[in-house]
């Protein structure tokens, strides 16, 4: 795969972190860049050690689907996509009042927006691919997303909804065809 690829991947991957902190940014009274920064960095370092940890664990049963592997990486991606384009259209109460610097808080929302790229990561060790460009780019990509965001939703709030979730789906589910297609063009 090519550095755009990794980069529209990373972007991808970045969207439900960074609506999560536009909306922390919305929550947070009296911003300092520094709260930013705290968000930013469990975002960003959660996106690069996920792709890293689904990377190992895949790789371990690559062996066992070499011949479908292009199959498991369209259908892992197409379902990733999926769910975030379901996700941003299903109506959700969410808690007004919450603490986005509460390490808790923050330490579940890094893990849940985070999920995907493990199995990103595991679509890597099943195709063989190498993990540690991607999974810094990935990281990278959310952390300047999710400082943006923090940003953003402080000064604007949550204009955006759910827009960028789809536009996330949307590019994962095309990179899943990619993949697909290039194997079977072979």
């Amino acid at each position: 795969m090519h550095f755009i690829t990794f980069v529209l991947m990373g972007l991808a991957l970045a969207m439900d972190a960074f609506a999560v902190s536009v909306a922390s940014g919305v929550a947070i009274k009296k911003l300092q860049i520094k709260h930013a920064m705290v968000i930013a960095c469990w975002f960003g370092g959660f996106q690069a050690i996920m792709p890293l940890t689904g990377w190992f664990c895949g790789f371990r049963i690559s062996a066992w689907v070499e011949g479908f592997d292009h199959w498991v990486a369209f259908l892992l991606l197409g379902f990733i996509g999926g769910k975030m384009i379901y996700e941003a259209f299903k109506i959700e109460e969410v808690e007004k009042k919450f603490d986005p610097l509460d390490t808790k808080v923050i330490f579940v929302l890094a893990v849940a927006t985070s999920i995907d790229a493990l199995a990103v990561g595991f679509s890597f060790a099943i195709l063989k691919g190498g993990i540690i460009a991607p999974a810094l780019i990935i990281g990278i990509v959310t952390f300047c997303t999710s400082f943006a965001g923090v940003i953003i939703g402080d000064k604007i709030g949550d204009f955006f909804g759910n827009k960028l979730e789809v536009t996330g789906g949307v590019i994962l589910i095309l990179i899943g065809l990619k993949i697909l297609f290039s194997h079977l063009i072979k």
